[in-house]
């Protein structure tokens, strides 16, 4: 439900999912499927990339050969499509509008970190080929004790590094996984993107179609430290 009260509030620490929100990587995603699929002959359902979004790799790995028939090859199958989405990723890292300004801008206010789904030297080094991963104090990725999302744990994670309780902590998410996760997780959330279904836009504290709307420009802009003025006048 859509909350323009969170355009009022000033979060202690900022967490960004990364696939889709910070980097238009859902066509490398999309067209991993697609070349997985092919290599292995496998078929899947109508509307399988609205219900893969924001799943871990293994998951949809898993998901692409259980619906093709081919359950036991999930774990070659979930490797594969890493391998092929790593190439692309890395090989043409494509911003999302605004993510790069406004990234900069609330990096002045509010520490940053990324929750994802994704390997960590995957997240790394596509948002340092795009010039962001220096804004972040933390990749929160799945590994050891910490679970893939809709599971809270990255994002809880990510809090912990920045410095912040969750409830003093803004997440920005596109898919309904992530969102799941960034909630449990005791956060408000600033969803982005096309409009999703209404069970998802309940969950979410404000939807905007992009980061580079103008009232997020406004928010962000308005919470920029001021420069305190010189003692010699200069």
């Amino acid at each position: 439900m859509d909350n323009p009260c969170l355009l009022t509030w000033t979060p202690k620490a900022v967490v960004f999912d990364c696939d889709g929100t910070l980097l238009d990587s859902e066509r490398h995603w999309q067209e991993a499927r697609s070349l997985t699929l092919a290599e292995y002959g496998f078929t899947v359902g109508e509307g399988f990339a609205e219900r893969a979004a924001g799943l871990h790799y293994t998951d949809c790995g898993r998901m692409m050969a259980e619906e093709a028939g081919h359950p036991d090859e999930a774990e070659a199958v979930a490797g594969r499509l890493l391998e092929i989405f790593r190439r692309l990723s890395v090989a043409e890292p494509v911003t999302m509008p605004g993510s790069v300004e406004l990234v900069g801008a609330v990096s002045t206010f509010a520490p940053l970190a990324v929750a994802s789904n994704c390997p960590r030297d995957v997240v790394e080094s596509s948002l340092d080929a795009a010039g962001l991963l220096h804004y972040f104090r933390y990749i929160s990725v799945p590994e050891e004790a910490v679970r893939p999302k809709p599971q809270p744990d990255t994002y809880l994670t990510a809090a912990r590094h920045c410095g912040a309780e969750t409830t003093d902590t803004l997440a920005v998410e596109d898919s309904h996984a992530g969102i799941e996760a960034a909630r449990s997780a005791g956060m408000r959330v600033l969803g982005v993107g096309p409009t999703p279904a209404e069970k998802v836009l309940d969950l979410v504290d404000l939807w905007v179609a992009s980061l580079d709307r103008p009232e997020m420009r406004r928010w962000a802009l308005a919470r920029i430290p001021r420069q305190q003025p010189r003692s010699d006048g200069l």
